[in-house]
């Protein structure tokens, strides 16, 4: 069994991508909260650049659940129509952008179970919200985080939510606002499911996966 990184060895894991991207910034495009919040609940299953090409005409004509929800699913489709799962997703952003107008004062809402009281908002988007709008410690995980973090020894789990809270408990606060872009980057650009360009990581002297058992 694979073993995890020590206190000391993720403090340096941390201060290594703080050196090489001391401020990330996700790669979603957003203009308000609204705005990141639908972007967030395109992006399941779909890249972030498929989801800003769609978006980007969208939001410059609708930029909140008022407008949007006038819209309704059988116009929203055409902007969306290019990022899979469009007519579910359709269903589900017209749903919230009503739920936030009767029961948010169309405003969106800063905890975390209000979020996830939205439709189509599960616990990773809503730390998402969270973190981005708010910059509240939080950590959303996706598949390249449930991925790559037990393999470099930051995090033990199997699921998402075991991987959220072994990182909540083992990456120091000091870090938390920007961990999770971090990762994301990390897991999309360096160490990829195919092929992970391990000769070329960063992280390669302390990575659980190249010591020997």
């Amino acid at each position: 069994m694979k073993q995890l990184l020590s206190e000391t060895e993720i403090i340096e894991v941390m201060e290594r991508f703080k050196a090489r991207n001391p401020n990330p910034k996700s790669e979603l495009s957003w203009k308000n909260p609204f705005t990141l919040l639908v972007a967030v609940v395109l992006s399941a299953q779909a890249t972030d650049k498929s989801v800003n090409a769609a978006t980007k005409d969208l939001f410059s004509r609708y930029d909140s659940p008022e407008k949007m929800l006038l819209l309704g699913e059988a116009g929203l489709v055409p902007y969306i129509k290019s990022i899979g799962l469009y007519r579910a997703k359709s269903k589900h952003i017209i749903g919230l952008c009503d739920k936030l107008i009767r029961d948010f004062g169309g405003e969106v809402p800063r905890s975390r179970e209000e979020l996830m009281s939205l439709p189509g908002v599960g616990r990773k988007t809503a730390n998402v919200v969270l973190n981005v709008v708010w910059n509240e410690p939080t950590m959303p995980v996706d598949t390249h985080l449930l991925r790559i973090c037990p393999k470099i020894g930051l995090a033990q789990g199997t699921t998402p939510e075991a991987v959220e809270q072994s990182l909540l408990a083992r990456i120091p606060l000091e870090y938390m606002n920007h961990a999770h872009h971090w990762l994301i980057l990390h897991g999309r650009y360096v160490c990829t499911a195919r092929n992970p360009k391990c000769a070329d990581c960063f992280l390669g002297d302390l990575c659980v996966h190249n010591r020997v058992d």
